[in-house]
């Protein structure tokens, strides 16, 4: 049963007109949607730590393409529920709860945008509902487990080490703080878009998720995810369906990624561009065209 949620007036101000907010629950948590028009679905999944106000430059564009736009929170993140247990942050859980926010939501085929941890769990959810997935935008993500030889980057590393990660992460409130210190054009996150990224876990008492999601990034081929990551890919592999990769190449995080993305996704088209790892604040107008390529390619097919 959906119920109806309030965000804050000067973060509504900054979203595209007519957003409906709504929370869905799952399990014992509760996931917060935005959705914007009526069509043919096209379900967006932001990543660590940001939420789904990430996407609102694309939803601008695509408002008039007659579509049903859908925005969730991750679990933990925006204005979803915080679970207070660094152990609720697993893949597994990450995904049973996309999974089912998708039976809950009753989607039609969709076309699907993802990017940072939102890659592989947007994949992985849909992976559980196959004939769901009509097309894949992809952006700055990894969607396959690691190669037997990585090294965690120094980030990840970090993110382990014992009371001083936990210090920085929740005291701090790294890394959504220094969001644009990875982006190419470092103003695309200041000001009240800042704000409205920082806000949702402003707060010591809900601000768990970015460090657990930090620690659900592999550190060894033991680590937890390991397994649902290979299962990833090899849906992946198997996935026929058009495919849309859309790449910053200035992303410190992730810009080196892509060629194993490619690898898994050979017949994807790829588009590279100067951004950094929030691609959403600086290529909405190129992802929002892949995109509505994409609209456009099956409502000529039916």
């Amino acid at each position: 049963m959906k119920s109806i949620i309030k965000i804050p007036d000067w973060i509504e101000t900054q979203l595209p007109p007519e957003c409906n907010h709504y929370k869905v629950p799952i399990d014992d948590q509760y996931i917060h949607v935005m959705e914007w028009g009526s069509g043919p679905p096209v379900f967006m999944l932001h990543g660590n730590p940001t939420w789904g106000f990430l996407y609102r430059k694309i939803v601008s564009r695509l408002l008039k393409k007659d579509c049903r736009l859908i925005v969730p929170d991750l679990v933990g993140l925006g204005f979803s529920s915080k679970p207070r247990l660094l152990s609720a942050h697993t893949l597994e859980n990450h995904i049973r709860w996309i999974t089912k926010l998708i039976t809950a939501l009753e989607l039609e085929p969709a076309i699907v945008l993802c990017q940072d941890w939102g890659g592989p769990i947007a994949t992985g959810s849909f992976a559980n509902h196959p004939e769901k997935l009509k097309g894949l935008v992809v952006m700055n993500t990894i969607l396959g487990p690691p190669d037997e030889e990585f090294r965690p980057t120094k980030f990840h590393q970090f993110a382990r080490k014992p009371l001083i990660s936990d210090f920085v992460f929740r005291l701090l409130g790294f890394p959504q703080r220094a969001l644009h210190r990875v982006q190419s054009d470092e103003a695309s996150i200041r000001g009240e878009v800042r704000r409205a990224y920082m806000y949702p876990i402003r707060s010591v008492f809900n601000n768990m998720a970015p460090l657990a999601l930090a620690r659900m990034v592999p550190d060894s081929l033991d680590h937890p995810s390991v397994a649902l990551l290979r299962k990833i890919e090899k849906f992946l592999e198997a996935y026929s369906g058009p495919v849309e990769v859309i790449w910053g190449q200035n992303d410190p995080v992730l810009g080196r990624s892509l060629n194993k993305v490619k690898h898994l996704l050979p017949n994807a088209r790829v588009s590279i561009t100067q951004g950094g790892h929030f691609l959403q604040e600086e290529e909405d107008q190129l992802i929002a065209e892949k995109t509505a390529e994409l609209l456009q390619l099956f409502s000529s097919s039916n």
